[in-house]
């Protein structure tokens, strides 16, 4: 049986989006991670200003541990500041590192306020479906 994957949408801020697609940033981290098990892609969403799809990226493999953990074996593509890092994990037990995998971006950044009906940015994510990865 042939597996079924999925896409979800972030919220990610420009100046992390940059990099990213750049390539200096190799790893998304997050405090929570979806639960299906069957998602391998991530469309992009940047942050206002610039409130746009801006591309998407396949996972590669994701890591959970403790914040210090994640960091020690993350840190030299991060792209975020150490402490920058550890301010967004404060108080947290575990910590979530997304390692990003091949990188598309858009020919074109995508308005999803005028593309879809009832756009509204994740606040941590958001499984995308059919209709809207059609519309990509």
């Amino acid at each position: 049986m042939k597996d079924f994957f999925m896409k979800v949408m972030l919220s990610i801020k420009p100046q992390y989006v940059d990099k990213i697609f750049s390539q200096i940033k190799r790893y998304e981290f997050r405090k929570s991670i979806f639960k299906n098990e069957n998602i391998d892609t991530i469309i992009v969403y940047a942050t206002k200003p610039v409130s746009m799809l801006v591309g998407e990226f396949k996972i590669k493999k994701i890591y959970k541990n403790t914040p210090l953990q994640i960091w020690e074996s993350t840190k030299d593509y991060a792209g975020i500041s150490e402490k920058a890092y550890f301010r967004y994990f404060k108080d947290k037990k575990y910590a979530y590192a997304i390692e990003i995998g091949d990188i598309i971006k858009y020919p074109r950044n995508i308005d999803p306020y005028t593309t879809f009906v009832k756009f509204s940015p994740p606040q941590s994510y958001v499984y995308v479906d059919d209709n809207l990865i059609k519309a990509l």
